[in-house]
Parts: C-alpha cells; sequence; structure tokens
C-alpha cells in the first residue's frame, strides 16, 4: 500500500512510518522540514496550500493518506494561529487525498476534545471515559480536533463510501527516546512524571506508546473488518500512567474524575481503547513497566532491581 503520512517528522509521525514500513508499505513523509534516517522518502511542502497539496498528492498517487500535521501543543502559539492552522491543513490534506483518489484517510485527533482541565469546571460522567463521552473543547486546539473529526463526518456525506474515513485519539504519546530519559514535551523525564503524581494528572494519567500508535495506524488500514466510515477512535495504553491505582489518587490529583474514579480497580487507565480492540483487534504492547529501564521501574515501585544485568529497551532509530 502507498501511503502519505503528514507530519511524519514529528514525535507520533516517526513511529507511525516505522511501523508502515515495516508492515510492507510504501510511505511518502510530508512535512515542514526532514529529518535524518526516517525510512521513507520525504517531501517538504506547506499542506495549507491546497493547489501544491493536490499536485504532490497526485504524483504519488496514494492508496491511503495519515493525517497527522498540525501544531500539536495546546497554547504553543496564538489560539487563532492554532485554530486556522489546524483546520486549514486538515481540510487541505482531505481534499487532495479524494482529489488523488486515495481511498482510506486517517487523521488524529485528540482526547481534550472532551475538555477536561477546563478552568471553569469539568467532571467525567462516568468512567472509563470511551468515543461516547461527550466533547466540550474548552481551548483553540482541542476545538481545532473537534473540527477536524467533524470534517471527517462532512467528508463521509460528500464523497460516501468510496473513501473510508477515521479519526483516533491517540493519548500523550512517548516516544522511545524518552523511554531511555528523553525530557517529554513538557520538560521533565517520564520517571519525574511517574514519581509526581500532578504531573501526570493534567492528562488523567493517559499515555501512549508512539510505537503501539504506530501499529494501529497499520492494523486501522489493512483491516478486513467492517468498521462504519467515519468511525473514532480512543487508543491508549492498557494501563494508567502512575505507579498507585488512579482509585487512590483521584482525590488529591484529580477530583474531575469524580466518584466513579474509585471503581477502577488496579492499574486500569481513565481512558478505554476497547472499540479498538473490538472493531479492530488492536491492544497496545508496551507500559511504562515493560519500556521504563528496570532500575527505574524498581525505584518507583519500591521493588527490588533484577540482580542480572537486563537486557537494554530496543530504541528506535529516530528522534523526539
Amino acid at each position: 500500500m502507498r501511503v502519505v503520512v503528514t507530519g511524519g517528522s514529528g514525535r507520533l509521525g516517526q513511529s507511525v512510518v516505522t511501523a508502515l514500513t515495516a508492515a510492507g508499505h510504501e510511505a511518502l513523509s510530508v512535512d515542514r522540514a526532514a529529518v535524518d534516517r526516517l525510512s521513507c522518502r520525504q517531501a517538504q511542502i506547506d499542506l495549507r496550500d491546497l493547489a501544491a497539496t493536490k499536485e504532490l498528492f497526485t504524483s504519488f498517487a496514494p492508496d491511503a493518506v495519515v493525517h497527522l500535521a498540525a501544531i500539536a501543543v495546546p497554547f504553543s502559539a496564538p489560539e487563532d494561529v492554532i485554530l486556522a492552522t489546524n483546520t486549514q491543513l486538515a481540510y487541505s490534506v482531505f481534499d487532495a487525498a479524494v482529489a488523488a483518489g486515495a481511498r482510506a484517510v486517517l487523521a488524529a485527533s485528540s482526547p481534550t476534545v472532551l475538555g477536561y482541565g477546563s478552568p471553569t469546571g469539568w467532571t467525567a460522567r462516568s468512567l472509563p471515559l470511551d468515543e461516547d463521552a461527550p466533547r466540550l473543547p474548552w481551548n483553540a486546539y482541542a476545538l481545532s480536533k473537534q473540527l477536524i473529526e467533524d470534517m471527517i463526518g462532512m467528508f463521509v456525506r460528500r464523497v460516501g463510501d468510496g473513501v473510508r474515513f477515521g479519526s483516533f485519539r491517540p493519548c500523550f504519546v512517548i516516544s522511545p527516546e524518552e523511554w531511555a530519559g528523553a525530557p517529554t514535551q513538557q520538560g521533565h523525564t517520564l520517571e519525574e512524571r511517574l514519581a509526581d503524581p500532578a504531573l501526570a494528572a493534567v492528562s488523567l494519567f493517559n499515555y501512549l506508546d508512539a510505537r503501539d500508535a504506530g501499529e494501529f495506524v497499520v492494523a486501522w488500514l489493512e483491516t478486513k473488518r467492517p468498521v462504519p466510515n467515519g468511525t473514532g477512535f480512543f487508543v491508549g495504553a492498557s494501563d494508567a500512567l502512575a505507579v498507585k491505582p488512579v482509585a487512590q489518587l483521584w482525590r488529591e490529583y484529580a477530583p474531575q474524575l469524580g466518584e466513579s474514579a474509585s471503581a477502577l480497580t488496579g492499574t486500569e487507565p481513565v481512558f478505554s481503547s476497547s472499540r479498538a480492540e473490538r472493531l479492530l483487534g488492536w491492544r497496545p504492547r508496551r507500559s511504562w513497566r515493560t519500556e521504563l529501564p528496570a532500575d527505574a521501574v524498581a525505584r518507583l515501585t519500591g521493588a527490588s532491581a533484577p540482580e542480572s544485568t537486563p537486557e537494554p529497551n530496543r530504541i528506535e532509530p529516530h528522534d523526539v
């Protein structure tokens, strides 16, 4: 399958490209800048330029398009810039994909569309959170992601089942380098994020290994199962990014989760990826307990580190 990946130079995009090429697909990364060691062809254009995007896509003749390009961090640019940029990028990519004859288009949304962290208050209606939870965005980034989901619905109504559309909401994405100690987008390490529950509570303890995200994309593209056109998915790890159970942490660190958080058992996460498992057969394969160095896990959990030297985690050849 020939697949265009927009935002392929990013921390999520690089793992998506790696997963696609490992599965035998031919990928073209389209981004503002190229990166070293990316395992596919790369093209640099401004995707907001619809004519240039259509020309590039048509020349590549993709079977599918995976749209990741966006201003990816809330408040990292003026609100009007984030909203205009992210929605314009999505429309340009979707329109160009259809014009180029792509038969599948998958776009990245975000769990932030639910509206948690709102300064005027937000409370979970029930847990775990799933795709039926109401969307209540309170900033331009979250609103842009909601509009991308709505745009997918518009294109489904416009072109029908001739093109398969979908969206996914990846939880807090962790790259392989960050497991090895590189700082996350917030500037602290994952060990620090786990040691201080207040840091992970901001995103309701959700997370996702970038390689698992890449494998989700492959599963969505390759599925032969009947998935309704335009379906969206939560995609997250199978546990919470917390040393203690969320049921023990929520009152102090995430009171917006409400009493239903007390019913979460063991390491159960706040967000459910059960739809992805049910409709696609995808499940995450990695957790902080398997990907952090063994000595870091021992420090966090109070367990004894293995006496023998463990095999180091394999780091994929790409940058954050």
